[in-house]
């Protein structure tokens, strides 16, 4: 049963007049006729009822028309779909990521995909950067924003997100009355950090930092939460020291000041292993519209 077949019937049914449906379809009056008698042909009925002066919907074509409509709309919908599709704008998105992309950068990515993809739905997935690694190489994952530089081959990244570094502490410690500090004001701190399992390449970096200050910390708990070490700086018990993006959401007794690293800064990352779909390319296309950076920012570890 051919569409155009259906279509067909479904305009002289409206129409019930063969020279005004043939024009609606743009095709001369005796091509009406051939498709009208095919589709009558190949289901065995008589659709319409005509003479030489009227034309008529027959019982079994009123029957038809409503499951005519229903098959041509359903057609419709399936070839959009399947443009739409291989386009990169219809399906469902697997991303990964770390806590520091939740004031900013995931809000910001939700937004533009509703506004211009809103067939695109995603699933959305709080990891650890080690975790996203091993779900990217199982294809668990489309995308990761993860904390770098990372560790192992295969898995190519962005850096989408730089972030300096802060103190936080509670409001009446004798170091919240100075605008930022220096590593050396941290020396006697207890101190919380991420801990190193759940960020290596991170961690590493951020202690050669402070080495390279003369610092020698001493280290009260490394956390694998940055929400966990902000309540313990809350009760008191130490300071943390985090990026800034994830020291916007502060308990209300604490405070943070910028610590001076000189160049160090904490970076995310977008990582992927491969853009092997319309939809991987639409969102990859989507993050450098929304996140910017030269091509010698993008790496494969």
């Amino acid at each position: 049963m051919e569409f155009k077949h259906l279509r067909a019937f479904i305009v002289l049914a409206e129409e019930l007049h063969f020279g005004r449906a043939a024009q609606r379809l743009s095709i001369v009056q005796p091509a009406l006729s051939m498709q009208i008698k095919a589709l009558e042909d190949e289901l065995g009925v008589s659709l319409f009822d005509r003479d030489r002066r009227s034309v008529s919907l027959s019982e079994v074509g009123r029957i038809f028309l409503p499951e005519a409509r229903a098959a041509v709309h359903q057609s419709i919908r399936a070839m959009d779909i399947a443009r739409s599709s291989g386009r990169g704008e219809i399906g469902r998105i697997r991303i990964a990521f770390v806590s520091s992309v939740l004031p900013n950068v995931l809000p910001t990515l939700i937004r533009a995909i509703y506004a211009r993809f809103p067939r695109i739905e995603f699933e959305l997935k709080d990891m650890s950067t080690p975790d996203q690694l091993a779900a990217l190489h199982n294809g668990l994952l489309d995308f990761g924003l993860v904390r770098l530089p990372v560790p192992g081959a295969g898995v190519k990244t962005r850096v989408i997100l730089r972030e300096s570094f802060v103190i936080a502490l509670p409001a009446g410690h004798s170091l919240a009355a100075q605008h930022s500090l220096q590593p050396a004001d941290l020396a006697q701190a207890s101190l919380f950090l991420l801990a190193r399992r759940y960020a290596p390449g991170f961690y590493n970096e951020l202690i050669a930092a402070l080495e390279r200050h003369g610092v020698a910390l001493r280290i009260a708990a490394e956390l694998g939460e940055f929400t966990t070490m902000l309540a313990l700086v809350s009760a008191g018990l130490g300071l943390g020291l985090l990026p800034s993006e994830a020291a916007l959401a502060l308990p209300p007794n604490v405070v943070a000041r910028p610590v001076e690293l000189g160049d160090h800064r904490a970076e995310i990352g977008l990582a992927w292993v491969a853009l092997d779909t319309p939809l991987k390319n639409t969102l990859f296309d989507l993050f450098q519209a929304l996140f910017p950076l030269s091509t010698t920012e993008l790496s494969e570890e």
